[in-house]
């Protein structure tokens, strides 16, 4: 019969992994959502600014429920370059 404490360790080192695991973060970048306020930190402007490229379709946004969203990878990518 194995000693229970090495049944408990075995037990929280499962545990660790699985939680590290959940801690991890996403490995596609495409699909992380930004909130409207983090999309005008990230594009630093204003949230009237973030609404008026919204609506002139310089960026996408995307709704779950009454919340507005948008890819993180098609923020980036709406960006142009100057010069």
């Amino acid at each position: 019969m194995e000693n229970p404490f090495e049944l408990i360790l075995e037990k929280l080192e499962r545990i660790e992994i699985a939680i590290q695991k959940l801690n991890a973060p996403p490995q596609n970048d495409g699909e992380i959502l930004l909130s409207r306020l983090e999309t005008a930190k990230l594009l630093k402007i204003n949230l009237t600014s973030l609404w008026k490229h919204t609506k002139s379709g310089k960026l996408k946004s995307y709704g779950i429920g009454n919340r507005v969203f948008y890819k993180k990878d098609e923020v980036l990518k709406s960006l142009t370059r100057i010069n």
